[in-house]
């Protein structure tokens, strides 16, 4: 039986409209600008995005992670515990889909690309200008592993924290780090009237970005 309450929810998007003429060329910079406006808009959580992957059995799982960073304006990084389930999964697959939403602006980007391990010496430089508390958090939780209560998780935070007194900062741990997801597909998707929305992609080509227009 279908929940009318939901069916019946709504909206219409016509704060914005994307064309060939005013959309960028390039698919980093086009994503930059998007983005730039999120942060000007002062949207929640606005470099938050979807990390979708693929583990040996063919099942997906997605969870939302942030943007560290754009190197060498064709990445996008993030960091993580290399023994998640997401870690794992891309120590099988190095594939990756991406997602950001901002629905303040009525807009989403999506991407596909491969996955590679961001350089050691930019996720120790990163791990270390985190917060302390972030720094022993990552040592102390055993990232996607079953735990018996938040009790053991608390424990191994105290563990830590003694483990590691009067030294500042700590040790990034072998277990974390950055990945880079390399896209050679990227759509642009602007929310517009009569759900005819405004849908661009980019595909990487050996000379650059070849673009074109889908249907929503």
């Amino acid at each position: 039986m279908q929940d009318q309450s939901l069916a019946d929810l709504r909206k219409t998007y016509a704060q914005h409209e994307l064309s060939e003429a005013a959309a960028d060329t390039d698919a980093i910079r086009q994503f930059r600008r998007w983005l730039d406006e999120a942060l000007q808009a002062q949207l929640d959580e606005p470099t938050a995005m979807t990390v979708s992957t693929v583990g040996p059995d063919g099942q997906p799982s997605a969870r939302i992670v942030l943007l560290k960073g754009l190197p060498d304006d064709a990445g996008f990084l993030f960091y993580t515990n290399y023994d998640s389930r997401k870690g794992q999964e891309l120590a099988t697959l190095p594939k990756a889909a991406i997602t950001f939403f901002w629905p303040g602006l009525e807009r989403q980007v999506r991407m596909e690309g491969s996955v590679e391990k961001a350089p050691e010496n930019l996720s120790t430089e990163y791990f270390q200008s985190r917060p302390r508390s972030s720094q022993i958090g990552a040592w102390a939780s055993p990232q996607s592993q079953t735990i018996t209560n938040r009790e053991e998780l608390e424990q191994r935070e105290q563990e830590i924290a003694a483990r590691f007194a009067g030294q500042d900062p700590l040790p990034r741990p072998p277990h974390w780090g950055g990945y880079v997801v390399r896209p050679h597909r990227m759509e642009f998707w602007q929310g517009r009237p009569s759900r005819l929305h405004d849908r661009l992609l980019y595909e990487k080509t050996a000379t650059g970005w070849q673009r074109s227009r889908l249907a929503p």
